[in-house]
């Protein structure tokens, strides 16, 4: 792949799009759970994010499997790379634990989220931008 002029860069493209797309709309429902914009309700927000999310997650994965397979040797042993699969790895567990937990329940909130829910967000919050500040650093180290 990194003899092609155009593919690489393509590839790396569409991995940035697809994390744009699941970051951004995480960000942005993470936020309302914790309390901001309080005048959009929460689960027709959820409604709309979290399938882009999933899509994100999606085009994000299998884009960065091929840039992973373009320099699996190099990148396997980099610091950063091994931090962000440990940051998404971790921030999975967050939603696994969201979907079968508070968000059982959302139906219920109202304009608040319960405190189980906030602190999930917050922890997706943290893990998903330190994931994407890992994976920048894996072009410097």
């Amino acid at each position: 792949m990194r003899n092609s002029p155009a593919l690489y860069p393509v590839v790396e493209i569409l991995h940035i799009i697809g994390f744009v797309v699941l970051v951004g709309s995480i960000v942005a429902l993470d936020l309302r759970i914790l309390g901001l914009g309080r005048a959009i309700p929460i689960q027709p927000m959820a409604q709309l994010l979290l399938p882009l999310s999933r899509a994100g997650f999606l085009l994000a994965v299998s884009m960065g499997f091929l840039l992973f397979s373009a320099d699996a040797s190099h990148v396997v042993r980099n610091p950063a790379f091994q931090a962000k699969l440990l940051l998404i790895a971790t921030a999975l567990v967050t939603v696994v634990i969201a979907h079968a937990g508070p968000w059982r329940q959302v139906a219920l909130w109202g304009n608040k989220a319960p405190g189980s829910a906030r602190a999930l967000a917050l922890a997706s919050l943290v893990l998903w931008l330190g994931a994407v500040c890992a994976g920048r650093l894996i072009a410097y180290l």
